[in-house]
């Protein structure tokens, strides 16, 4: 074996384990340890579903006894150079002799499937670098080593996919947060990382995670989807498209709401896309998603304090250096907290077509959930002010939505208008009109404008984008 990336001095192997070979059906049946729950049943009772698991339990050993060769032969310093080809040849070599010493027999397709199991585990984030690289799940869910669900399409699934055990699971995400000079542990059990892709991580281990520690990862897209997608997908319909490019491109302040996985940061990307590539753009997150395709853009991330609890830099401490650095457009990745103030006022003083993302039920609810955030911040203002305040900054809010049925739509688009008395006064333009349910649970129903005429149409005009009259007008139900 050609041992190029092999340490010098390899530890030795560790002693030989009982030899393991493909057994045929009857031996297996044969060496069965009749289960407690029946003590009648005969081994020949045997079902492939128990055949399947032993099977399944007997590789993960051997996977783990390759692993610890692996940690003990390899080189991980000169990892660093190597290319895939080559890492992928060693790890075989290395494999290859273990399973020779321990004589341990597998078919072509277990070792095929074991060695690429050994460089995902070297090289990648060990069993969930299948899902990773899965380009129809959206979402990774892990509770406890051995739970990983999935997101395809809207809708969870469980996959057959499993941890060795707990420390395996704890192994893997120390693998990530170390990456990115974080740390996680009993007396900082929980981390937000990003992947070398994008995707954003987050972990929870115990003692806070009960029954095992818990991931979730949502995946990065590498194609960001566009106006043209999302209205070919069903999102929302190509007039309500040419009115979000009038707004946005006459920098209207637009705040998308919506819950949690409702597609908010898609439909920002998405709004993001009509800006002109001539102004100076500057985006705030706390964990980079946005993909903006301007040439002129700032990114900023902010960072949580380091184990001592200082060296934290949050997004309000980004939005106060942002308004120094003279962007035409400020984009905040989601406000939720006391940051909500300083992007107000930068929507009031000449940053006009800046846009962000809440958590909201519906535009009303967000407005409400300005208000409050408002409150926690410590600013003591009368409601009627910060109401005035939300009234002159905000002119737009989005909906998005994820409907039972796991399908992501853009249920509403309201206009603020002002205020009236003590109450900011809002229109809506579009909604989504539900109708019914299929037999199979898919929701029926359609997009449609409301008859009301946008109260920024002369804006709209005097910036080149004269809208016809019939984008506002409703569509009756089939």
């Amino acid at each position: 074996m050609f041992s190029k990336y092999k340490k010098t001095a390899p530890a030795p192997v560790a002693a030989p384990v009982e030899k393991v070979t493909e057994l045929p059906v009857a031996e297996e049946k044969a060496t069965k340890v009749v289960r407690k729950a029946n003590p009648s049943a005969s081994p020949a009772s045997v079902t492939p579903m128990d055949k399947e698991r032993k099977k399944k339990e007997r590789m993960g050993e051997i996977k783990l006894e390759l692993h610890r060769a692996l940690l003990d032969n390899l080189n991980l310093a000169a990892l660093e150079s190597a290319t895939e080809n080559d890492l992928r040849q060693e790890i075989n070599a290395i494999a290859g002799e273990v399973l020779e010493e321990k004589n341990i027999i597998l078919n072509r397709e277990d070792r095929q499937l074991l060695n690429k199991e050994l460089f995902d585990e070297v090289t990648g984030l060990g069993p969930l670098e299948t899902l990773l690289q899965d380009e129809t799940v959206n979402d990774i869910l892990v509770n406890g080593p051995q739970q990983i669900f999935v997101e395809r399409s809207g809708k969870l699934e469980l996959t057959d996919i499993t941890f060795k055990d707990e420390r395996h699971l704890l192994r893997i995400i120390d693998k990530i947060v170390s990456a990115v000079g974080r740390r996680v542990d009993e007396s900082n059990p929980y981390v937000d990382a990003r992947l070398k892709d994008g995707s954003r991580f987050n972990a929870m281990v115990p003692p806070i995670a009960v029954d095992g520690s818990l991931v979730s990862i949502r995946k990065f897209k590498k194609d960001k989807l566009g106006i043209d997608d999302l209205v070919q997908f069903g999102a929302f319909t190509e007039e309500m498209a040419a009115y979000l490019q009038a707004a946005v491109a006459t920098r209207l302040n637009v705040i998308v709401s919506g819950g949690t996985g409702s597609g908010k940061t898609t439909t920002l990307n998405a709004l993001s896309s009509f800006i002109d590539n001539a102004e100076r753009i500057l985006t705030i997150e706390d964990t980079a998603e946005l993909q903006l395709q301007q040439t002129h853009v700032g990114r900023m991330e902010s960072r949580p304090p380091n184990v001592e609890g200082k060296g934290e830099v949050s997004p309000r401490d980004c939005l106060k250096n942002a308004l120094r650095m003279r962007p035409d457009r400020i984009i905040v990745g989601e406000t939720r907290g006391e940051e909500v103030i300083d992007m107000l006022q930068a929507m009031n003083t000449g940053h006009d077509g800046s846009m962000t993302t809440i958590h909201a039920n519906s535009a009303r609810d967000g407005v409400s959930r300005l208000e409050n955030m408002i409150a926690m911040a410590g600013i003591e203002m009368p409601l009627k002010a910060v109401r005035s305040q939300i009234s002159s900054a905000v002119n737009l809010i989005v909906q998005a939505s994820r409907l039972q049925d796991g399908s992501r739509r853009m249920t509403s688009i309201t206009e603020i208008t002002g205020m009236e008395g003590d109450v900011i006064s809002m229109q809506e333009i579009f909604r989504y009109q539900r109708v019914g349910l299929t037999p199979d649970n898919k929701i029926i129903g359609h997009f449609t404008a409301t008859g009301v005429r946008s109260h920024y149409a002369e804006r709209f005009k005097m910036w080149g984008y004269d809208l016809p009259a019939s984008v506002y007008e409703p569509i009756a139900a089939e």
